[in-house]
């Protein structure tokens, strides 16, 4: 058996020999080593990161349940493949040199998204169907999103549920990350993706029951809250939150910055606790229903900043069946399920507050 350190020069002349030797053919041929990469070998890659982690070829042989000729191999095809050198071949053991360590980092996301490739891959193969991931921003998720998932539960169709904000979601469609997205506002100009139209609902008033009625002889409309309370607001970085901004802006509400939250549940508790209103809409609302008996709800002026509007976004020519399907199916919800029971909790609310 070979010295180890006599291993590793003879591994480094065979290294150095055949570089330049290809170089030498190269040069002669005419062509530069560094004009042009072919694309990433992630089987190399593996043996790369494999290698940069364990610090040796062995380990890394070892850990990928190959030989050590074979992650060699792969080094010096990846090598070749990117025109480069890796690794610093002065040092014992190996260490990746510049490029190597940018690869390095480089090289986690794209063997993770390489595993979720072939991860959607087998699903698809053992359900005969590819899943469908829909990404929904939070308060339809919380409310459209099992009746959805329930309407849809008796298709073959499997699907993969996400929630977020909208601009987090509009990112996540433009890179292939989710499939369909439900949002509320669109921030892409992306002519690949189409948009549909789905539903629009008004923003409103939401002060606490038992404040309004403590108010008995009096004519108490959004002004009179803009006046004697404070304004208890979603945070500036939602979609919602700068909406209902604009929105006070416009009906000039000029409320001190106290209260801010991300979701509407903290929120109401707030209202309910009298320390203030809130400008919510009526899914909203929904989504935080256990507060309903505390609060009520008083109408805004109409207008284009008064309402929140609904898409589903797609890319052309994919999913467009199933789009129109949730389409529908989202509107059948909204009509027989949540706009009763809003309706039936909170009487004062327009009529028009979901369209």
């Amino acid at each position: 058996m070979l010295d180890p350190s006599e291993h590793w020069r003879q591994q480094k002349s065979i290294w150095t020999e055949a570089r330049c030797r290809e170089s030498a053919y190269l040069t002669d041929m005419g062509i530069s080593m560094r004009r042009t990469q072919s694309p990433i070998d992630l089987r190399a890659l593996q043996a790369f990161v494999a290698v940069c982690e364990t610090g040796s070829m062995t380990a890394a042989a070892k850990r990928l349940g190959i030989s050590q000729s074979a992650v060699s191999q792969a080094i010096a095809t990846l090598e070749r493949d990117q025109a480069t050198d890796l690794f610093d071949r002065e040092s014992r053991p190996p260490r990746p040199n510049l490029a190597g360590r940018t690869l390095f980092e480089l090289a986690g996301p794209l063997l993770e998204h390489a595993h979720m490739v072939s991860t959607r891959i087998g699903d698809a193969s053992a359900s005969g169907t590819l899943p469908v991931r829909l990404g929904c921003v939070d308060s339809f998720a919380a409310t459209v999103g099992p009746e959805l998932i329930r309407a849809l539960s008796g298709s073959t169709r499997h699907i993969a549920l996400w929630s977020g904000l909208t601009p987090g979601l509009s990112q996540q469609i433009h890179d292939r990350e989710v499939d369909v997205v439900v949002c509320t506002q669109t921030v892409l100009h992306d002519s690949r993706i189409v948009e549909m139209p789905v539903f629009s609902e008004a923003f409103v008033a939401v002060v606490s029951r038992r404040w309004l009625d403590e108010q008995k002889s009096r004519d108490i409309d959004w002004r009179t809250l803009a006046a004697e309370l404070p304004l208890i607001r979603y945070t500036a970085r939602s979609v919602i939150g700068q909406q209902v901004e604009r929105l006070a802006r416009h009906l000039g509400i000029e409320s001190p910055r106290r209260f801010e939250f991300d979701a509407t549940d903290p929120l109401l508790s707030l209202v309910t606790a009298r320390l203030g209103f809130g400008i919510s809409t009526p899914l909203c609302l929904w989504q935080a229903r256990q507060y309903l008996d505390d609060i009520a709800v008083l109408p805004l002026p109409a207008g284009r900043l008064s309402r929140r509007d609904f898409f589903l976004l797609h890319r052309q020519g994919e999913w467009d069946t199933l789009v129109g399907e949730i389409a529908t199916l989202t509107r059948r919800v909204i009509d027989h399920v949540i706009r009763p029971a809003l309706t039936h909790a909170l009487p004062q609310l327009p009529e028009d507050a979901i369209t």
